[in-house]
C-alpha cells in the first residue's frame, strides 16, 4: 500500500509540474490540439481472473481470490464446458444472486473504469445484470451505466464514472429467473488512458479507442450521457433525442446469418423522467430510422441485431443518406471484414437542419424532440484479424474518415466525402482515437485515405 500511495503522489507531483511549465489557460477542455499531448498515467487498482478461487456450491459465501475476498450470493466459480470464460475457471450466478467485494478499492479520486467480461452459461436463455458501486465500505450502493444484457458470446462491458478514491463493486444479476450467466475478468482503472495508450481494455472493448467526448454514466450529464451496451457504445443527448457517437468493433463472428429484426422501439434504460424516443417517432418527417452501428454488423445472433433497432442507436437520416451513401459504405466495411480485418468504428451526426424526402431544411421532428442533424461523421479504423488490437495499430493502418451533410440530394458514391479524423474533431469538439499515443494520433489523423 505505500507503494501504491508513494506511486500516485509522483504521478501527482508530475502532473502538477507540467502545469506549471505551461502558461495560464494553455488548456482548454475542447482545444484537441492542445489536449492530446496530455497524457494522465491510467492505474489498474483491480484485476481479477477468478482462476485461484474454489467455490463449487451457489450458497452464500465467501471466497479468498488474488484481488482478496468476495461474497458470493446464489453464485459459484465454474470450470465446466458450458461456462463461458477466458482461461479455465468464470464465476456463474443464477436467479437473482450476486458477487461482491468484501474490501474496497483505493486510488485518487476522479475518473474510474471497470470492464467485467460476461455471457449467457451453456444453452440458458439470455438475462441481465447490473454494475453496482459503494464509496462508503458497503452502507450505500448506487447503480453505474445501464442494465447489461448477456448474450452466446462473451462480451466487454465498460463503465465509466466519477469515483471519490474509495470503491467497493458489486455485480447484480436481475433477471432470467435460474437461467445462469458468467462473469470473468473484473479489472478496474483509475485515471485516463486518453492520449497516452494506458491498460488495454480488451480487444473485443467497444470503446478499445477511446471515449471521444469523455461521456459519463451520470444522470446529471444530460447531453453527454454514457450508455455502455453489449453490442455498442454511445454517448446520448437528452436535449437531441439521437446519440452524440456510437462507436463498435466489428469482427469475422459478428456477421452471420439472422435475418433483420426490424423491431425498432423506445430504450428502456434512458434514465427515469427523460422522454423516450419512440418506433412511430420518426413517422412522416420525411427521415429515416438511421442507424449508427448498423443492424447487418450484427448478424451473429437475433439478440446482437436487436440490439441496433433501440431508438438510442438512431438518427433523423435522408433516405438517399441512409440507403444508398451510407449502405454503401457499411457494405465495403464488412466486405473488409470478410476479407480478413477486423475494424473499430465510431459514427456520429452533429449540428441542425437536414433535407429529408419532403424538400426544404427541417430543424426537429417529433413535435421537436428530435434534433435532424446537419452532418453525419464515420471513422473506420482497419487492421488484420489478431489479437493485442490497440497495440498492433501503426503508421501504416488504414484509417477512413467521412463527413456526409444529411441531405436526399446527396451523392451515392461515399468516397466523395472522405475527410481527416482532424476534420471531424474539428467540427465535433471530440478527440477521436484518444486511445492512442499523441504521435501516432497526429500521423493517422491528419491524413485522407488514399
Amino acid at each position: 500500500m505505500k507503494q501504491f500511495i508513494r506511486h500516485c503522489m509522483l504521478i501527482c507531483l508530475g502532473g502538477l509540474l507540467l502545469t506549471a511549465c505551461k502558461k495560464e489557460a494553455d488548456l482548454q477542455p475542447l482545444d484537441i490540439e492542445k489536449s492530446r499531448t496530455a497524457v494522465t498515467e491510467s492505474v489498474v487498482i483491480l484485476n481479477e481472473d477468478f482462476e485461484s478461487g474454489t467455490k463449487t456450491a451457489y450458497a452464500l459465501g465467501n471466497v479468498t481470490l488474488s484481488s482478496g475476498s468476495w461474497s458470493m450470493d446464489d453464485a459459484l466459480i465454474g470450470n465446466l464446458a458450458g461456462d463461458l470464460k477466458n482461461g479455465a475457471k468464470s464465476v456463474r450466478i443464477r436467479n437473482t444472486g450476486s458477487i461482491t467485494t468484501n474490501f474496497s478499492s483505493t486510488s485518487t479520486a476522479g475518473s474510474v473504469t471497470v470492464t467485467v467480461k460476461h455471457g449467457t452459461y451453456g444453452s440458458d436463455a439470455n438475462s441481465n445484470w447490473q454494475l453496482w458501486t459503494s464509496a462508503d465500505n458497503g452502507q450505500t450502493w448506487t447503480q453505474q451505466g445501464n442494465t447489461i444484457t448477456t448474450s452466446g458470446s462473451l462480451q466487454t462491458a465498460t463503465f465509466t464514472f466519477q469515483s471519490t478514491g474509495n470503491l467497493r463493486i458489486s455485480i447484480r444479476k436481475t433477471s432470467g429467473s435460474t437461467n445462469r450467466i458468467n462473469i470473468d475478468d473484473v479489472n478496474i482503472t483509475a485515471g485516463s488512458t486518453g492520449g497516452g495508450g494506458g491498460t488495454d481494455p480488451g480487444d473485443d472493448n467497444n470503446l478499445l479507442l477511446g471515449n471521444p467526448s469523455n461521456a459519463l454514466a451520470d444522470v446529471s450529464v444530460v447531453n453527454n450521457y454514457l450508455m455502455v451496451k453489449s453490442y455498442y457504445t454511445l454517448s446520448y443527448s437528452r436535449d437531441r433525442g439521437t446519440p452524440n457517437w456510437v462507436s463498435w468493433h466489428i469482427q469475422s463472428a459478428d456477421l452471420g446469418s439472422i435475418s433483420r429484426t426490424n423491431d425498432f422501439r423506445a430504450d428502456t434504460d434512458l434514465p427515469a423522467g427523460w422522454y423516450q424516443v419512440q418506433n412511430s417517432s420518426y413517422s412522416g418527417s420525411g427521415f429515416d430510422r438511421g442507424h449508427n452501428c448498423p443492424s447487418a454488423d450484427r448478424t451473429a445472433t437475433a439478440d446482437a441485431n436487436s440490439a441496433t433497432f433501440l431508438m438510442t442507436n438512431m438518427m433523423p437520416q435522408a433516405p438517399n443518406n441512409n440507403q444508398k451513401t451510407w449502405a454503401n459504405l457499411e457494405n465495403y466495411t464488412r466486405d473488409l471484414v470478410k476479407a480478413g480485418n477486423e475494424v473499430f468504428v465510431i459514427c456520429g451526426s452533429y449540428g441542425q437542419g437536414g433535407t429529408g424526402s419532403l424538400g426544404g431544411v427541417t430543424t426537429t421532428i417529433d413535435n421537436g424532440h428530435v434534433t435532424v442533424p446537419a452532418n453525419i461523421w464515420k471513422v473506420v479504423v482497419v487492421i488484420p484479424d489478431g489479437s493485442n488490437d490497440l497495440n498492433r495499430i501503426n503508421g501504416n493502418t488504414r484509417v477512413i474518415a467521412i463527413n456526409t451533410p444529411n441531405r436526399n440530394d446527396i451523392n451515392t458514391d461515399w468516397t466523395q466525402y472522405k475527410t481527416t479524423v482532424r476534420d471531424i474533431e474539428s467540427a465535433t469538439g471530440y478527440n477521436l482515437l484518444s486511445n492512442l499515443r499523441p504521435s501516432l494520433q497526429d500521423s493517422l489523423e491528419t491524413r485522407i485515405d488514399p
